[in-house]
């Protein structure tokens, strides 16, 4: 997570607010931090409850995210998937 003093903020507002539309940010004031800025969107699901994303501990894993793991590692043993990004 980035960070900004607010003193950027008040700069460089257009900066904060740009990192801000991608994940949250801290602002901090005296080297603390004091704020969390983020996007409404971003909020909203953690408001609602609506984000999918979620960690596990690989034992705690669901089944279906079992499957997916151990199929791309099992690309990964085969020498695949290392050259997939752009």
């Amino acid at each position: 997570m980035r960070q900004f003093t607010t003193g950027d903020l008040n700069k460089q507002v257009g900066d904060v607010t740009d990192a801000a539309s991608r994940e949250p940010v801290v602002l901090t004031k005296h080297k603390k931090p004091r704020f969390v800025l983020m996007s409404y969107t971003h909020y909203e699901r953690m408001r609602t409850g609506a984000d999918p994303r979620g960690a596990y501990r690989a034992a705690e894993m669901p089944k279906e995210h079992q499957a997916l793991f151990g199929n791309e590692l099992d690309r990964l043993a085969r020498g695949e998937g290392y050259d997939d990004e752009p």
